[in-house]
C-alpha cells in the first residue's frame, strides 16, 4: 500500500516524493491508512522506536536516531487502582517529542530537505533542535519572546538558530508561517510525519503488555499530537489483526486553557468561546489546535473522553507523583489528575488495564515546581 498526503477534509492526496507541510489553503494534512505490522516484524535487534520501521510510510536506511522510544512502562498502585506509568521523559531531550522528531526529520532528510524551520515554547523547539543536529541539518527555532531561557538555552546548544517573537504563542505561529516560504516548516503541530513518530507509543504499548492493547490511555493533551498518534497507531495493529480492540483515549487538558477538552464536553465540532488564562501547564497550553477536528473525532471514535483540570488539580497532582518518585513537569501530571477524576466518575474502572502518559521531565519545569513548593530561586 502506498502512503501518500491526505486532506482528510476533502479526501485529496498528494504523493510522498514531493515535501510538503500543508495543503490547499493551509488545510492540516494526515497520510493515508497503512497496513500495520505484526509482531514478525519487529526489528527486535534494535533498541529504539526504530525497530517498527516497517510501519513507516517510507523506509530509511540511515534514520536520525539516538535511540529514542523504548521508554519504561513502570507499574504503580494510584486511587485503588493498578495503573502503568509510561515515563515518555526516558528521551534524549527530556519529552516524548524526540518520538516525532526522529522519524520526521529522517523522512524530511530523506526528501532532500536540509534547513528546518520550527515554532515552540519548549520541547518540540528542543527535540527539532537536537535532532536536526544530529542528522547534519540547520534549524530555526522562533519561540514565544517569554519563553523560559532555560529552554531557549536548550535549543541554542544544539546549534539553532533561535528567534525570539513578541505576543504570544499564536503570534508566533502566524510569523513561522509567514517565513515557511523561504525555510522548510517542519512543525511538530503541522507536519504528519511527526504523527508518525508518535504512534510508535502505540506499537510499544502494545510490545510492553505482551502484544495487547490496554483497555485505557490518558495522556496530556495539547495540539493533540499524542491522541492522534494512539489512534494512527492502534489503528493500524488493528487493521493488521494485532489486536481484538481499540483502547479508550482520554484526554487532559487544564481548564485554563483546554479547547479540545471544552468542545468535548460541549458536544461541539468546532472551538468553544471562552476566556483563556495562564496555566502551570504550559505544555498544553494551545489555544487554537490546528487539528481540533480530528482530535475529536480520535476521542469519540474510540469512546474515549476528555477532562477538564484546576490549576490545583495539576499542582496536587505533580506534587503527588513526585512524593512517589516519579518527578514529572507540571503538564505531564495532568494524566494523573485526569486517572483521579475518572475513576470517581466511573468513566474507567479499577481492574481495567489503564496506562498514564507521561511526556516531560520534572527538570523541565523546576521554576514552577519550586512555586509549587514555596522555594524560592
Amino acid at each position: 500500500m502506498t502512503a501518500a498526503y491526505l486532506d482528510p477534509r476533502t479526501g485529496e492526496t498528494f504523493p510522498l516524493d514531493q515535501p510538503r507541510w500543508c495543503g490547499p489553503g493551509h488545510a492540516p494534512l494526515l497520510l493515508t491508512s497503512l497496513p500495520g505490522i505484526a509482531r514478525d516484524r519487529i526489528d527486535t535487534a534494535t533498541r529504539s522506536l526504530w525497530r517498527y520501521r516497517s510501519a513507516f510510510p517510507m523506509q530509511i536506511e540511515n534514520p536520525i536516531t539516538m535511540d529514542e522510544g523504548c521508554t519504561p512502562l513502570i507499574p504503580r498502585t494510584m486511587h485503588g487502582a493498578n495503573v502503568h506509568l509510561k515515563c515518555e521523559w526516558f528521551m534524549p531531550t527530556g519529552s516524548f517529542k524526540d518520538r516525532g522528531a526522529s522519524v520526521m526529520l529522517s523522512l524530511l532528510r530523506a526528501q532532500g530537505i536540509t534547513h528546518v524551520l520550527e515554532d515552540s515554547s519548549g520541547n518540540g523547539g528542543a527535540a527539532v533542535s537536537a535532532y536536526a543536529a544530529a542528522g547534519g541539518m540547520r534549524a530555526t527555532i522562533m519561540a514565544p519572546d517569554s519563553t523560559s531561557p532555560a529552554k531557549t538555552v536548550q535549543m541554542r546548544a544544539h546549534g539553532a538558530a533561535v528567534e525570539l517573537i513578541p505576543g504570544n504563542r499564536q503570534a508566533t505561529s502566524d510569523a513561522a508561517v509567514a517565513r515557511s516560504d523561504s525555510i522548510f516548516y517542519a512543525s511538530h503541530n503541522w507536519h504528519p510525519f511527526f504523527l508518525h513518530g508518535t504512534k510508535t507509543l502505540a506499537y510499544e504499548l502494545w510490545e510492553d503488555l505482551g502484544f495487547i492493547a490496554p483497555d485505557n490511555i490518558i495522556t496530556p493533551c495539547g495540539a493533540g499530537s499524542n491522541v492522534l498518534g494512539c489512534e494512527i497507531g492502534f489503528s493500524e495493529l488493528l487493521r493488521a489483526g494485532q489486536i481484538a480492540r481499540m483502547p479508550r483515549i482520554f484526554a487532559a487538558q487544564p481548564e485554563n486553557c483546554g479547547p479540545i477538552a471544552a468542545a468535548f464536553l460541549a458536544g461541539s465540532d468546532a472551538l468553544v468561546p471562552g476566556a483563556i488564562h495562564p496555566t502551570i501547564a504550559e505544555g498544553t497550553a494551545i489555544a487554537q489546535p490546528i487539528r481540533l477536528r480530528e482530535v475529536l473525532g480520535a476521542l469519540r471514535a474510540t469512546e474515549g473522553g476528555a477532562v477538564h483540570l484546576s490549576e490545583a488539580d495539576i499542582a496536587r497532582a505533580t506534587l503527588d507523583l513526585a512524593a512517589m518518585g516519579i518527578y514529572v513537569e507540571p503538564t505531564s501530571a495532568q494524566a494523573a489528575a485526569a486517572l483521579e477524576k475518572l475513576l470517581a466518575s466511573g468513566a474507567i474502572t479499577p481492574e481495567q488495564t489503564t496506562v498514564l502518559v507521561l511526556t516531560g521531565s520534572g527538570l523541565k519545569a523546576t521554576p514552577r515546581i519550586a512555586d509549587l513548593l514555596g522555594i524560592i530561586l
